[in-house]
């Protein structure tokens, strides 16, 4: 696998040790040791994608994370403390991609960020229709962009997915494990809300410009994008 990976994390320990093993799968690796570092970095150069710890020196991972997607979609996987839910949700709903508690098994780690590489390479290999278009809403499978009454979205490229998936499946129920897996490249675990603050976020951005309800919540198994 050859990917441009940033790690943001004042541990310089676990830096060396992440980069050690993600260099010996392929990943060109650089690494980042405080808030304002890590920002510089990752709205100067390209990555593929960012890992980035929530407890960071001068700037946290929060305000990186925000200050990053007021300007770019760089995938994001959050580093967050084991068990604490709210640095998990609050990250997602700032438009992390993902996260993975500390401490972590690496390669857990490395099939999270494999799984970020895959879907973005499959939807750039595979978007053989120029868009989808229902109502306002327009998704551009080229650019991998979306837009309401020609207003741009600020989707992060995991909420594209999910929104992607949903258009796909129009007027029938799409399951929470079937976007885990298709999209995060997982199998959903018990508890975890990834998915739902995901299509959360989307259904937000869409509110912002439209009052039109696409995305309907099956109650206890999924979502499903109402036809027009």
């Amino acid at each position: 696998m050859s990917a441009n990976v940033l790690i943001i994390d004042d541990d310089r320990g676990l830096c060396e040790l992440l980069q050690e093993y993600l260099q010996s799968e392929g990943c060109n690796v650089y690494a980042a040791y405080t808030g304002p570092e890590g920002l510089d970095m990752a709205l100067t150069r390209e990555f593929d994608v960012i890992l980035l710890d929530v407890m960071l020196p001068q700037l946290d991972g929060f305000e990186v994370l925000k200050a990053l997607r007021a300007k770019k979609m760089t995938p994001v996987i959050m580093l967050t403390a084991k068990g604490d839910d709210f640095d998990r949700i609050f990250g997602l709903e700032l438009g992390a991609d993902d996260y993975i508690p500390k401490p972590f098994n690496h390669r857990e780690l490395l099939a999270r960020i494999k799984a970020i590489t895959r879907r973005i390479a499959h939807l750039l290999n595979n978007s053989v229709a120029p868009s989808f278009k229902y109502q306002d809403l327009e998704l551009d499978l080229a650019s991998r962009t979306a837009s309401i009454k020609g207003t741009p979205l600020p989707l992060t490229g995991t909420e594209y997915e999910m929104l992607h998936q949903l258009i796909k499946s129009a007027g029938q129920p799409v399951t929470k494990q079937t976007l885990s897996h298709t999209v995060l490249g997982r199998p959903l675990a018990p508890y975890d809300r990834s998915v739902d603050m995901h299509v959360s976020n989307v259904r937000k951005k869409i509110a912002q410009h439209s009052s039109h309800t696409y995305i309907k919540t099956l109650r206890g198994s999924g979502y499903i994008f109402l036809k027009a």
